[in-house]
């Protein structure tokens, strides 16, 4: 039997984890990808021996095959780690979760007060039919605290107003959490034995390097089995016949080119860019689709600051519109080994952007002086204790879930599974904005759809909103679709 040519798109958390599942079943797999690193936006960059994490990338997973996965493959490498965040708003830091007596004092009896009533009136009279993210979490918080928590910060990561965000991506992302839940948890505590909701989770694992750490391991894994893992690869188009994609196209770093024969296509990268890159061209109307799906940019500025100590928090969200740090990461508090220096720190800046728009293409220098200046206006550091600074830009960091996505996604989708050996997986791959467990679980149903005869529909796994948010106390396994 000739050997079987399988090509996946994209080394990050999804790409690799179906290499690695290829492995268990024997088969060999090629991996291309056009950064120098693997991880995708889960990757780890170093610069003058500290390493700094692209967004901050938690392990946790209701998933206890994911769970399992990450131990096999990292094993006493995975570390413990407390989790603090707070949300700097006025000058003022809020605990997240939520103490009444910080968020008392720093509010006022008289705003929280109207918060209060500003969510009783939410209750009484709810916007009937929710059709954006302002009007979701207006009925579950009211909208003086929409206003307080959700407008500014959420307008800084999306560069769209609230009321053209849809609010299926609320629902997403902070399911199972309303105020009264938050106030209950923070006076009572959580259920003994009911679900945590993930915001209000505690604690978490982290690779003891950052999570660049995992899929490096991963990736010698799967080379040690065979599996090419080739970078320096910019995809740039896939060639069908027959129903099939027959060949993966892709252009070297030297302005080259080299086509990839395949029996099965696995791809992470972006829905818009495979669409628009298939050839014979797809329909006009699913072109159009496809070039209407959007994505947010996303760039770190990582400060190295000469001073041991710098504040508590894993991360901080900057909820205050008179800077454009949209949140500030403090990577000796994710893991201490991240930092080469114990007398120094290090802080990831995290600007969203557009590609090419002004922020986007200052120069290096001109974000490390911005960022000082940031975060010495929030009183966090000293401008004269910034020593240094480095500059990473992440292109279609996060899919854009604006009004009408869905439709547009719907036919794309409908369109790509005419594709008989096609498989999009992960959060580009699918323009889903999820976590790194569900896009390996994309990853793990690909691969058994094609190893074992299988007839998942990784589109479908987990597509219930509350899988994103709730991690619950008894592990589970996924909540993966029934076989068709």
């Amino acid at each position: 039997m000739a050997e079987r040519r399988v090509v996946i798109i994209g080394a990050g958390p999804a790409g690799l984890t179906a290499a690695y599942e290829f492995a268990k079943h024997g088969w060999k797999a090629t991996v291309l990808e056009a950064d120098a690193q693997v991880g995708g936006l889960a990757r780890t960059v170093q610069y003058r021996g500290f390493r700094f994490d692209l967004g901050g990338h938690r392990f946790f997973s209701k998933s206890q095959e994911i769970e399992d996965l990450w131990q096999e493959i990292l094993g006493p490498e995975m570390i413990e780690r407390p989790r603090l965040s707070r949300i700097y708003y006025r000058n003022r830091f809020f605990y997240y979760p939520l103490k009444p007596m910080n968020a008392l004092i720093n509010m006022g009896l008289f705003n929280a007060s109207a918060c209060m009533a500003s969510y009783a009136m939410a209750r009484l009279k709810p916007i009937a039919q929710e059709t954006n993210f302002e009007e979701w979490v207006t009925n579950r918080f009211g909208r003086r605290l929409y206003q307080m928590f959700f407008k500014t910060y959420t307008e800084k990561v999306w560069g769209i107003p609230c009321t053209e965000i849809g609010a299926d991506w609320a629902a997403q992302r902070i399911k199972g959490l309303d105020l009264l839940t938050a106030v209950k948890n923070a006076f009572f505590g959580q259920k003994k034995g009911g679900a945590v909701v993930k915001t209000l989770i505690d604690s978490f694992r982290y690779p003891r390097l950052g999570p660049g750490q995992m899929w490096e391991a991963c990736r010698d894994r799967v080379r040690e089995k065979g599996t090419a893992v080739v970078h320096g690869m910019n995809v740039t188009g896939l060639r069908a016949e027959g129903g099939r994609i027959v060949a993966v196209q892709a252009a070297r770093e030297d302005g080259g080119r080299e086509e990839f024969p395949c029996d099965y296509c696995i791809s992470s990268m972006p829905l818009r860019d495979l669409v628009l890159g298939l050839a014979p061209g797809a329909p006009e109307e699913v072109r159009k689709d496809a070039a209407n799906l959007r994505y947010r940019d996303f760039l770190t500025v990582a400060l190295i600051v000469e001073r041991e100590d710098l504040f508590p928090d894993n991360w901080i969200y900057v909820h205050s519109p008179e800077v454009k740090v949209g949140r500030i990461q403090n990577f000796k508090q994710w893991s201490p080994d991240l930092v080469p220096d114990p007398k120094r720190s290090c802080l990831g800046l995290e600007y969203f952007v557009w590609e090419n728009d002004e922020l986007w293409k200052s120069s290096d220098a001109d974000l490390v002086a911005m960022g000082t200046r940031e975060v010495a206006r929030l009183k966090l550091v000293k401008e004269q204790d910034v020593s240094d600074g480095a500059v990473t830009r992440v292109k279609k960091a996060y899919p854009i879930y604006d009004t009408g996505y869905q439709d547009r996604l719907d036919r794309i989708k409908a369109y790509v599974k005419t594709f008989a050996n096609l498989h999009c997986i992960g959060r580009n791959g699918q323009h889903r904005y999820n976590n790194q467990d569900h896009s390996m679980a994309t990853a793990l149903l690909a691969v058994r759809n094609i190893a074992q005869g299988a007839a998942y529909d990784p589109w479908n796994v987990n597509v219930d909103a509350e899988y994103h948010e709730i991690a619950q106390t008894e592990r589970q396994a996924p909540t993966y679709p029934k076989q068709a």
